[in-house]
């Protein structure tokens, strides 16, 4: 039985290779676009003053950096994607919506905005992908919870998934290269749930657009990655969070499947969990859920000792390992199973290495015993 589902894993690889090939034109053109702008837009933002500032303990970065990678890569993405789709009104509606996000939101990193007027942009662009582009959330299949037709609460379950991932991306975006890699990580996730189903309608073009994300934040990444030459901003995050969102109801959520939207919650299982705590948090503080502070996983792995590199790295498998588990609910448990097990091995190299560097004591109840048998002693110094 188990020898049977080789020739199927096989099967599935070859058509997903097959499948992915429609996407690599318009990938590789995203990508050049990408990196094409970037080193354009840096040059701009220093000579119009378009700079992210230090402002306090909790801004990373301790030198001034341009902001701006946000319009690159709405940039990116919209021409790609208006050279090789057609021009449907949910596709262009992605874009249009996409668009608005980046330009707004880079209007709050020049200005900074309060957070009420942001979060009626967010509900806004909601709105607007169900009310005027058809993009809506049908039904809900996410493990036990099955709803075939949520009927009235069609509207308000669009809406809060569409802002919460907004929101998750934003909180995400605090480590050089983490909230582009991430996102990049996912985009490839749907890009595989969809291929194999290109004769369902619309995945064709959602595969190509997923691709096309995916190697706008490859590009992004080049100049985005520690030490960061450039900064996607709220523009970025904010555009990056509601293409996402849209891509996942145009995507898997639209395939009758057990796995609806578990792929894409699967996926960014990790950022979405601290955004639910950031919440928490807050809210048990007595302060507003918009204010922002230095707790999030990220900075916790940043003050555990890790560089900004390694908890990029960190993000990237766990992102990868738990969208690959998402993608196994498809039935081809095997070969991403090995995917699984092999960043979970680089991760745990991570964080051994990092432990046997780190001369600290670990804060947690045995810590000082886990770091000595990491480091191979069999007794304490």
């Amino acid at each position: 039985m188990a020898l049977a589902a080789v020739p199927s894993d096989l099967a599935f690889l070859e058509t997903v290779q097959k499948d992915l090939a429609v996407a690599l034109g318009p990938s590789v053109v995203a990508l050049a676009i990408a990196i094409g702008l970037t080193p354009v837009m840096i040059v701009l933002a220093r000579r119009l003053g378009f700079m992210a500032h230090p402002r306090s303990a909790r801004d990373i970065h301790t030198r001034a950096v341009p902001y701006g990678g946000g319009l690159v890569m709405y940039v990116a993405f919209a021409a790609a994607g208006l050279l090789f789709l057609p021009h449907e009104l949910k596709f262009v509606g992605l874009i249009v919506l996409g668009g608005v996000a980046a330009v707004v939101f880079a209007l709050d990193d020049r200005f900074n905005l309060p957070a009420l007027p942001k979060l009626v942009v967010n509900v806004g662009l909601a709105l607007a992908a169900v009310e005027v582009f058809g993009m809506h959330i049908d039904f809900l299949f996410l493990g036990v919870l099955r709803v075939h037709n949520l009927g009235l609460l069609i509207l308000p379950v669009t809406v809060l998934w569409i802002v919460s991932m907004q929101n998750t991306v934003n909180l995400l975006d605090g480590v050089d290269g983490l909230a582009a890699g991430v996102v990049g990580i996912v985009a490839l996730v749907l890009m595989i749930a969809a291929a194999g189903k290109l004769g369902v309608a619309g995945q064709r073009q959602v595969m190509i657009l997923c691709g096309i994300l995916a190697a706008v934040c490859a590009g992004f990444l080049v100049f985005n990655f520690h030490p960061a030459r450039i900064f996607m901003g709220d523009s970025g995050s904010q555009f990056l969070g509601t293409t996402l969102a849209l891509l996942s109801i145009l995507g898997v959520a639209k395939v009758t499947v057990a796995a609806a939207l578990l792929v894409p919650v699967l996926a960014l299982a990790v950022p979405i969990a601290d955004t639910a705590w950031a919440i928490v948090r807050r809210r048990r503080n007595g302060v507003s859920v918009a204010h922002a502070d230095s707790k999030h996983v990220h900075h916790r792995l940043l003050n555990f000792g890790l560089t900004q590199p390694e908890t990029c790295i960190v993000f990237y498998g766990a992102t990868g390992i738990l969208g690959s588990i998402g993608l196994a609910v498809y039935g081809h448990k095997r070969i991403l199973a090995a995917a699984i097990v092999f960043m979970v091995v680089g991760i745990s190299t991570l964080l051994g290495e990092r432990l046997q560097l780190w001369d600290r004591r670990i804060p947690v109840p045995g810590g000082r015993i886990l770091r000595l048998v990491l480091e191979g002693r069999t007794s304490r110094d």
